[in-house]
């Protein structure tokens, strides 16, 4: 037999063993327990996700919760039955936390799944092999719970050279893998020569078996003859079954702080972790069960079994007569590293290889902590020669900082420096606590990262985009410049003594003059429409002196238009020049159309939608890059200028190749001058009434109201993007109705009373009207803000009074316009409130 050499690892401890109680009996089993619970995470990385349904049927074997990531693990049913629930209940840990679970209630038929067994599973696939070990969920048994698979699949940059099988067991009490090396020594080496194939043929395989254990390692080197595995033996002292140890120990070789054993080309497996993988490859089980010690003198019956994973720990304890009185502490694992269970009703895991119910006198309670007394004892006795009294200063601190440049994360939590420290100090609980500090500030470190990695973003975002519209605003505005300075280029090279045509002035000037009386005349309808009937004398006061200011502006604007038509009549009545107007320019191009011939009419429509065509297809593609949420919009236009450029070409095919000129004579002397009969029609509505054009423009709304509800319906139908576009239009239009409506409610009494004869005798009286509506407008004029705000709120307040009238009555009639009398109200609460603000404020 090659021999090999070990080293010594520095520190550790010697304390009672205390295994020979579990190791009396043979290993025993326990009848499958009336529920079983199975939380989703027994692993470490991510938690596996349920897959099954309340009151789902399940076998032994079928996959209850699947992995979730590379870092995870599948969870199986230990049993069939039934799922009872998927809750939060609570688990093995030392806060006492809960986590989600997936309840069976038993049958008691422990009926399963099919299994697929592999006969010769040398001859598999390495990912074939990998896969089964994943999909079989075995994790690692000596206490981390690391997936297996994860280390069986180094990086390309760790060379493995060598494999160790962890048999050490140095906690006192456990002896769970000493009774599966003794009895199933078979199967630890026949999965070790599966995981050495996996690892592509390490040049060392070896299993390293502490000397307190001679049976088990007489057993494993029998199993282990003829193959190329090293059973090696070395001598006892706590925690050389830690895996950075154990390697040093079987080595010489030492994992640099922060790093990995593949980086120095080792990979460790626990012997628990290695029959696993042998059975699931051999015989396709999942992990569904594994040996735990239930050992304590608290107990009347103390060994190991093999348990099905979920189930709950009173009900092991109940099956070996625990005594609650007795017991000082229930703990899952060790004296050492073990952890004290708050409730006996958390369920055994993957990791779970102890239950330790020791009596008051076996394991007392510990003595109250006292004063660090600097003794260096915890140094001495550290495996990873770290700083333990420092490191428990820092942590007392909270200096995170420090507890980092001190290697706080090399420590392996063994409890060593605990067990040496004459002042009782809980040293190992105070570095647990600091590591989920860090973690929770690493974590909260990230978030804020990603957060201020969005914002930047969003800032570039919001920069470029101004940017861009900056390059546009200045594009255009050069191109305007351009414009102008072409536009002046042109003037002048005219003739100097080329000036505008005078009727050219006079149609502008007599445009503006209209627009003016226009403007008056709408100020004077708003300034007369009546007020509410609780209405304060002021409020009418300041009514009439608004209707006089404004009766004296049209009054004025109607004296200033009649005096230039009167001076004007003659040079109206000549011919106009050609004119740079644009308005006189499309009039001119609307009377030239018209005369126009059908075939010319096509043509040139024909020629324009082209021109239309070439913009909106360099929109689209302009918008592919800066506005891809426009890009359909604009695709749509492009489509319909399409169908337009189609049809008219259509039509023009369809007329006859020629036409007399006669019969065009005719025909343009039969068409009406569209042109003139639009600026008639302006001219006609300039002369209604307040109450005709409401009306007049009442039933347009009510025109264009049919069409939008139309398109919107279609759109609807059709599932186009548009359609929420398209009902919001038509709710616009229903508001402006609305409130058309309400206009016209209030102009009509306005309207009788300008229908009603005037008395000569007032006409004699205007210029009097007028002298006092001058001298109230200059009384308001020298109002104070806090007055003007005062007015404003009262004349908010009365307005806001009525509408909410008018909205009680539209809900109780169940009023189509109900929304926009709603919409009225929001608007007029909020100019309200904000107008209040302002005058509190200047006051």
């Amino acid at each position: 037999m090659e021999l090999i050499k070990v080293w010594d690892i520095p520190g550790g401890v010697h304390p009672p063993e205390n295994k020979h109680q579990s190791m009396v009996e043979p290993l025993g089993q326990i009848e499958i327990p009336p529920q079983l619970i199975l939380p989703v995470s027994q692993h470490i990385g991510a938690p596996a996700k349920p897959i099954v349904e309340v009151g789902q049927k399940v076998l032994g074997g079928e996959v209850v919760a699947e992995a979730d990531g590379v870092f995870s693990a599948n969870v199986h049913a230990s049993t069939s039955g039934t799922v009872a629930a998927i809750v939060e209940h609570v688990v093995p840990h030392p806060s006492g936390m809960r986590d989600t679970c997936v309840i069976i209630d038993t049958d008691g038929k422990d009926e399963w799944v099919a299994l697929e067994p592999w006969e010769d599973y040398t001859q598999r696939d390495h990912d074939d092999v990998v896969k089964r070990i994943r999909d079989c969920g075995i994790a690692g048994l000596g206490g981390a719970g690391f997936p297996a698979a994860v280390k069986l699949n180094p990086r390309s940059n760790h060379t493995i050279d060598t494999l160790i099988i962890n048999g050490t067991e140095c906690e006192p009490y456990i002896t769970a893998d000493d009774m599966l090396m003794r009895e199933r020594a078979d199967e630890i080496v026949a999965g070790t020569q599966i995981l050495a194939r996996l690892l592509h043929d390490p040049e060392r395989v070896i299993i390293g078996i502490e000397d307190n254990k001679p049976e088990a390692i007489e057993r494993v080197r029998k199993a282990a003859e003829g193959t190329n595995i090293l059973v090696v033996s070395f001598p006892t002292k706590y925690p050389s079954g830690g895996e950075k140890q154990l390697i040093q120990i079987l080595t010489g070789r030492e994992v640099p702080s922060g790093q990995i054993p593949a980086t120095i080309g080792v990979v460790c497996q626990n012997v628990g972790t290695t029959a696993a993988v042998y059975r699931a490859l051999r015989y396709g089980e999942p992990l569904v069960k594994r040996i735990t010690t239930v050992v304590g003198e608290a107990l009347e019956q103390q060994r190991n079994i093999e348990v099905l994973l979920g189930t709950p720990v009173h009900y092991v304890l109940d099956k070996h007569g625990f005594n609650e009185k007795k017991a000082s502490r229930l703990v899952m694992g060790g004296p050492m590293m073990g952890f004290a269970l708050p409730d006996t009703s958390v369920p055994v895991v993957k990791t779970t290889n102890c239950l330790l119910a020791p009596s008051k006198k076996e394991l007392p309670p510990p003595e109250p902590a006292m004063a660090c007394i600097r003794c260096g004892m915890c140094a001495e006795a550290c495996p990873a020669e770290l700083l333990p009294q420092q490191l428990f200063w820092y942590a007392q601190a909270e200096d995170l900082e420090k507890l980092e440049t001190h290697n706080l994360f090399d420590c392996i939590e063994c409890g060593a420096c605990s067990y040496v420290c004459p002042s009782h100090i809980p040293l190992v609980q105070y570095y647990r606590a600091a590591k989920g500090e860090i973690r929770q500030h690493r974590i909260d470190k990230e978030k804020s990262d990603r957060s201020r990695r969005r914002f930047e973003f969003r800032q570039e975002r919001i920069a470029k985009e101004e940017a861009e519209k900056e390059a546009k605003r200045l594009a255009r505005k050069k191109a305007a410049e351009e414009a102008k300075k072409k536009l002046a280029e042109q003037k002048a090279a005219a003739p100097a003594d080329a000036k505008p045509a005078p009727a050219e002035d006079a149609d502008k000037q007599l445009a503006k003059l209209e627009r003016l009386l226009a403007s008056a005349q709408e100020r004077l309808k708003k300034a007369e429409q009546p007020l509410t009937d609780d209405a304060t004398d002021e409020q009418r006061e300041k009514q009439a002196a608004s209707i006089k200011q404004a009766e004296l502006k049209v009054s004025e604007a109607q004296k200033k238009l009649n005096e230039f038509k009167a001076s004007n009549i003659a040079k109206t009545s000549e011919n106009k020049p050609a004119s740079d107007d644009p308005v006189a320019a499309a009039i001119e191009r609307a009377k030239a159309k018209q005369t126009m011939a059908p075939e010319e009419k096509l043509r040139a429509s024909i020629e324009s939608l082209q021109k239309r065509l070439e913009k909106a297809e360099q929109k689209a593609a302009d918008a592919e890059a800066d506005k891809p949420d426009m890009v359909d919009a604009l695709k749509q236009g492009v489509a319909k200028l399409k169908e337009k450029i189609a049809s008219a070409e259509k039509e023009l095919a369809e007329l006859a190749p020629a036409k007399s000129s006669a019969s065009k004579e005719d025909k343009t002397s039969s068409t009406p001058d569209a042109a003139q009969a639009a600026i008639e029609r302006a001219k006609a509505k300039m002369s209604m009434s307040p109450e005709e054009k409401l009306r007049s423009t009442l039933e347009s709304l009510y025109k264009r109201l049919e069409k939008a509800e139309q398109k919107a319906a279609d759109a609807k139908a059709e599932g186009s993007d548009k359609a929420e576009a398209l009902q919001q239009g038509v709710d616009k239009l229903k508001e402006k109705i609305a409130s058309t409506q309400q206009e016209l409610d209030e102009v009509k009494p306005s309207t009788v009373a300008e229908e009603t004869p005037q008395d000569p005798a007032t006409s004699d009286a205007a210029s009097l009207a007028i002298e006092k509506a001058k001298a109230k407008a200059a009384a308001m004029a020298t109002m104070s803000a806090s007055d003007k705000l005062r007015n404003q709120v009262d004349s908010l307040e009365a307005r806001l009074e009525k509408s909410r009238a008018k909205l009680a009555k539209a809900e109780q009639e169940n009023d189509d316009n109900v929304d926009a009398f709603r919409s009225a109200v929001t608007k007029l609460e909020d100019k309200l409130a904000a107008t209040r603000e302002q005058l509190a404020e200047h006051e």
